[in-house]
């Protein structure tokens, strides 16, 4: 035992207690009374200590543990999607840390109350709650996607988020990585696993179709993710975006004019073709409409002020990729363009579109 709890940095104190509470209990004792731990039991500790870093408590954990629908990897996918939330979260406390010292460098006063919104326990809950105070379905692309699924029944939902865009009156399942964006998702809506895109839990061809709404650019290995999706479902239907077309940086005025880094983001992206390649799939534009109800990053085309607001761009990942230096100065040259009527002036052909060919995709196979 003594071997074990060195090799796990614990104490024999704590396997003691994990034993006696019945978290973790040895398969067996040596003659001479020692406790004797399995493969299985070594595995079960390694689980219950993963969660005791991420703040668990002991009760939360045995009911993790406990569960007798969740194997091995299940938990391994959960735990993923644990740590790549608090990779999130810390990623954005550095954001916020970044914005209050480059107005403390500006001579600007930061109030305790801001202190406590950009470094406190609020820090995470708020960029959350943007999210969902603008990001929902806009019933036109939604119709749009409604279509690409067809007569599909059994769906699975990857990157699923809070849940925007699932279809009503199928057999959905959903596939989320962050517990924040897990634990917005309303009341009834369909179950939603811990995993990831690269690696999902399902065998194949488990699904009539798997879907992904803006999500891709979120994941580690794109294309991965897709031959995943694929593997798993006999279709598929993908949100995302077009960096192939020539000159794509300059048909968004804000990417254009504001926000030049947001093409420096996009390098890495796959092209549309080989997303479309990894899943055999046809491209479809989607038209982004001027009063888009779906808080997406091109959503305010035509309502420029927008992004003008805090809680707007909170919800738009864009931002906290770009940095604060980057989005204060963009917002700044917007609003003074807007004040002196320059942005007007550049973009006074948008007043009577309706829509704007912003250079989403849909992708279906």
């Amino acid at each position: 035992m003594g071997r074990v709890a060195e090799l796990a940095g614990v104490s024999v104190r704590t396997l003691h207690h994990y034993d006696a509470i019945g978290l973790v209990h040895p398969s067996a004792r040596t003659p001479a009374g020692y406790r004797a731990y399995a493969a299985g039991d070594v595995q079960r500790l390694r689980q219950v200590l993963a969660y005791r870093q991420l703040g668990f408590g002991l009760r939360e954990i045995a009911h993790l543990v406990n569960d007798p629908t969740a194997d091995t990897v299940a938990h391994l996918h959960h735990l993923r999607g644990l740590l790549l939330q608090q990779r999130a979260h810390t990623d954005a406390m550095v954001a916020a840390i970044d914005r209050e010292l480059d107005a403390r460098a500006k001579g600007v006063t930061v109030t305790p109350q801001e202190q406590l919104h950009l470094l406190g326990a609020q820090l995470y809950d708020a960029i959350g709650g943007a999210y969902t105070a603008t990001r929902r379905s806009d019933p036109r692309i939604a119709a749009q996607i409604l279509d690409a699924l067809g007569d599909a029944q059994t769906v699975l939902n990857v990157g699923a988020g809070t849940g925007n865009y699932e279809p009503v009156g199928r057999d959905v399942t959903a596939v989320e990585p962050s517990a924040l964006m897990r634990a917005q998702r309303p009341a009834g809506s369909a179950p939603c696993i811990a995993a990831t895109a690269e690696h999902l839990p399902f065998k194949d061809h488990s699904f009539d179709v798997a879907m992904a709404v803006s999500t891709v650019h979120h994941w580690h290995d794109p294309i991965a993710g897709l031959r995943e999706m694929r593997r798993v479902a006999r279709r598929t239907v993908v949100l995302t975006f077009d960096t192939d077309e020539p000159g794509w940086q300059n048909r968004f005025w804000l990417t254009r004019d504001y926000l030049p880094e947001f093409a420096t983001l996009l390098t890495p992206f796959p092209s549309l073709t080989a997303m479309a390649d990894a899943t055999g799939a046809r491209t479809e534009p989607v038209p982004v409409p001027w009063d888009c109800a779906d808080g997406l990053f091109e959503a305010y085309w035509r309502r420029p002020e927008a992004y003008l607001t805090d809680h707007v761009r909170r919800a738009m990942s864009v931002w906290t990729k770009v940095g604060p230096k980057a989005e204060q100065r963009a917002v700044r040259h917007l609003s003074d363009d807007l004040n002196s009527g320059r942005w007007a002036e550049r973009n006074h052909h948008l007043t009577n579109q309706h829509t704007a060919d912003l250079g989403l995709r849909l992708l279906v196979s």
